[in-house]
């Protein structure tokens, strides 16, 4: 497909409203990155219209045991698929990496997927930040951190030098060598009415977690109202409900305490422990487990209903994804899109 193809589906600068897109995770946390490539190329054959790519330095859980690079795999899945979109899901600009950094990452990715890269960010979590010995801050300082880190990527983006002092980030003459033909859209993630006012302006895509409209109200009213909106749905496929029921335990009960509390644990232990209480129905009742498609035609809906473009599904167990595409081809992805 070429690049202006591309740019109508959505997946670059060109955003285009009206038009829903289903995308597929690719879960670093529990799949190895020769693993990852493989789903991404198997994700494109099976008609998904973009995927997703967490970026971690640990697993949420010891259980799902691994935790390769994105930007590498991201690099690598470019140059191994042809027309799905790509996007980080998401990195912080603003701890692990320096805001600097992921603008050049994301420019090179550009160039390399031929205009196919949505840059995600959002404000980080301890689990993936901590690890550069700074300290966890709040919740503020943390998105006052993230206003900044946008900007400095937005300078760079303009193409020549930048130069930047502000509280928590500086920048001295950084200039981005190689810019694509196509600039970078840049999501963010937002979590509640202040993250939407303060990013609404300044993002080109709304990455969201919860089928709340009221995130898509303020967003919308803060922007230009035009974006594209992103969300991400969890499913255990199997033909074995009780199977698919104890795979969403074991790799997926961290989920339930919910982003606030999730955002503040900073191990695997600590998510272990925090979803300690959580039972297999617990996990069941809050993601679909098994081979119904209505369920998950029912679980995809509320994200609609509140108004986001696009979601990209989750397909949990590593070695569950190519039993996962046959059923995405033949039932799932035709009766989402009739959504």
């Amino acid at each position: 497909m070429c690049p202006q193809s591309l740019l109508h589906k959505g997946f670059s600068s060109g955003i285009m409203v009206g038009m829903t897109a289903i995308g597929y995770t690719l879960m670093t946390e529990q799949a190895g990155p020769r693993e990852l490539i493989a789903h991404a190329t198997a994700a494109e054959r099976a008609g998904f219209d973009f995927e997703v790519c967490s970026d971690h330095f640990f697993p949420w859980l010891e259980e799902m045991g691994h935790s390769p690079n994105a930007w590498v795999t991201l690099g690598a899945v470019a140059q191994a698929t042809d027309q799905v979109g790509l996007m980080t899901y998401v990195t912080s600009p603003t701890f692990r990496y320096h805001a600097a950094v992921v603008a050049q990452q994301a420019a090179t990715l550009q160039i390399i997927s031929q205009n196919r890269f949505t840059l995600g960010l959002g404000s980080g979590e301890a689990l993936n930040e901590h690890i550069i010995a700074s300290g966890w801050p709040g919740a503020n300082i943390r998105q006052a951190r993230l206003v900044e880190g946008v900007d400095i990527i937005n300078r760079l983006f303009d193409g020549g030098s930048v130069n930047f002092q502000g509280k928590y980030l500086q920048v001295d003459s950084a200039k981005l060598w190689d810019l694509p033909d196509v600039r970078v859209p840049i999501g963010i993630a937002v979590s509640g009415r202040q993250s939407c006012e303060t990013f609404g302006p300044m993002g080109d895509v709304m990455i969201g977690i919860d089928p709340d409209p009221d995130l898509v109200e303020w967003w919308d009213k803060s922007g230009d109202g035009r974006s594209r909106k992103v969300a991400q749905l969890p499913i255990s496929w199997d033909s074995d409900v009780e199977a698919a029921t104890r795979r969403a335990h074991e790799l997926f009960r961290w989920s339930l305490p919910g982003w606030k509390v999730n955002a503040e644990l900073p191990s695997p232990a600590a998510f272990a422990s925090a979803a300690e209480t959580a039972r297999p129905e617990d996990v069941a009742a809050a993601i679909p487990c098994g081979n119904d498609v209505e369920a998950v035609v029912v679980a995809a809906k509320k994200f609609f209903d509140a108004g986001y473009t696009d979601l990209a599904l989750v397909q949990i167990g590593a070695d569950q994804q190519d039993s996962f595409f046959r059923a995405a081809t033949a039932e799932i992805l035709p009766e989402l899109r009739r959504l």
